[in-house]
This record gives structure tokens, sequence and C-alpha cells, in this order.
């Protein structure tokens, strides 16, 4: 069988070094499953790879939509599997990479047999969320589905606006679907964590955000102002400097929420990779060392 080997680790921890090095070793390519980098517009923000790392391997999935775009979990699950496939023709091997644990997730082991997104639900949740706040969706969520609610990333609107548009169009609550048996995969999988302890991931994500400043991450939210609302851009870098941006923040508070809310996420993702079983971790400081059958 195929192998599919899975970097996975908190942000900001050197996955993509890591995919391009093994992707190097083993003459294959990089599919990304990190939902972030997929909008083009947002290359600083989300340390989407430089070009010069573009280059060194073709990676899939990279800046490969605007934020205009609306992309579901699902679809993603559909063109990153089509993908995969269509790279097992030519290699034994190919690499996944990415922070959106989500995503990854749907790779891996699929998701649930779920509807595609409703073009007249999305209008209404966005009109909802425009007229009466988001905190009116997270309360439509709550009424009507609160097991999900009470574990879903709340400040992530992709997934408030996913789970109340299912539960509308199936009349059964998103927690009890997403519960129900997934399709299994024809390939095998490799998962490498890459594991820091906790000073060493919040240091790492402060020298990035600096790093991003320094190269332009100002400028690049002060370009997006005009599609502050569209949900790829309700995400840490960009809602901060929107803030400092419309005065409410001064800027070194506005960079300072930065770190803050990235080191909360990298506690979440902490948090999700516990939960999960099959996982072979290394040590950052330890992944040139990597060993792998020669089988692949």
């Amino acid at each position: 069988m195929k192998t599919l080997i899975s970097i996975i680790g908190t942000t900001g921890i050197g996955k993509t070094k890591l995919a391009i090095d093994l992707a190097k070793r083993f003459q294959t390519e990089i599919v990304s499953c990190d939902s972030r980098q997929f909008f083009r517009e947002m290359k600083i923000g989300t340390a989407m790879p430089t070009d010069e790392e573009l280059a060194e391997i073709p990676h899939h999935f990279i800046g490969n939509l605007s934020v205009r775009d609306y992309y579901s979990i699902g679809q993603y699950e559909i063109d990153a599997l089509k993908k995969i496939e269509e790279l097992f023709e030519n290699h034994n091997v190919v690499i996944l990479v990415g922070g959106s644990m989500m995503y990854e997730k749907a790779v891996i082991e699929g998701l649930n047999d779920l509807p595609e997104a409703d073009a007249e639900n999305q209008k209404k949740l966005n009109k909802i969320w425009k007229t009466e706040g988001y905190e009116k969706l997270l309360e439509i969520l709550k009424n009507i589905d609160n097991e999900y609610f009470k574990k879903v990333d709340r400040k992530n609107p992709r997934r408030i606006l996913r789970a109340i548009d299912v539960i509308w169009q199936t009349g059964k609550k998103y927690s009890e679907l997403i519960s129900e048996p997934k399709n299994t995969r024809n390939f095998n999988v490799i998962r490498i964590g890459i594991e820091a302890s906790r000073e060493i991931i919040y240091r790492k994500i402060d020298e990035r955000v600096d790093k991003m400043m320094q190269n332009g991450l100002l400028d690049e939210v002060k370009n997006l102002t005009g599609f502050r609302d569209f949900p790829a851009l309700k995400t840490v870098g960009y809602t901060e400097l929107f803030n400092y941006l419309d005065g409410i923040w001064d800027l070194e508070f506005a960079v300072s929420e930065i770190k803050k809310n990235s080191r909360r996420f990298a506690k979440r993702q902490l948090t999700w990779y516990r939960n999960e079983e099959n996982i072979r971790w290394v040590n950052f400081e330890n992944i040139e060392s990597l060993k792998f059958d020669s089988e692949f």
C-alpha cells in the first residue's frame, strides 16, 4: 500500500521544514492541510511557505483560494484525497503537513457524510452575523446543539457557520452526525508529531510574530480591510490588527494580543493531540535524525 506521512505539531514548531526535508528524501510532493494558508492574500499572517520553499518541492493547497471564496472542510476532503490519489500514481509516499487539526483528520480518517453548504443558509447566517453580531450565531448553535457548542472552537467562525448550516439542512444535531462511522482509507498513514516544551513553543511563537511584523504584516492587513467581514479573516493576526487600525488598541498591545492568541491556539492544538493515540512524537531538536524503513 501507499503511505501518507502526516507532519503535525503546534504553530511555529518547524513543520514546514521537516515536510520539505522528507519530501526531498522520498522525492515526492507536499499536500497542505493548513486551512489558513489556502488564501493567497494572507501570506505573511499565516506563515505561508516562502517562494524559495515552494520552489524546492511542489506544494498543493497553498494560496489556491481567495479570501472571497467559501471553502468547506468537506470540499477540502474531496479535493485533497483526489490530489493524493493522483500523486500516488507516481510516488509511493506523499507528505501531508499542517496544524489545522480537523483538516488533517478529514484526510487521514474522513469526515462523516454531511451535506455541502447551502447558499441560502449561508446568506441568512451572514446577515445574522452582520446585523446581530457573532454572539448571536453562538447563541443559535448553543440552543440547537449544546453538546457540540461545548467542544467547538468558538473563535473559529467557519466551524460555527458550518454546524448551524448542517443542522438546519438535516434536522439532526451536528454532534450526532459527526459521531457516525466514517469511510476507510486505502493508504497507510504515519503521523509524526514535533514536540517541545511549552516554554520553547511560546518563545518560537513570539519570535514568529515579531518576524511577521518585520516582514510587513501590518501592510498586508491594511490591504485586506475591505474584506475584514469575510470568515477567512476572522483569525489570529488579522482581527487584532484591525482593532489597531480602528483606533481601539495601540500597535504594541495589538501585537501582544497576536502573541497571546497564538499561544492559546497552540494550547488547543496540544489538547487535541494529547487525545490522539497514533502519533510518533519527536523532539524538534532531533528531527534531523528521523529514520524510515527503506521499503517506502
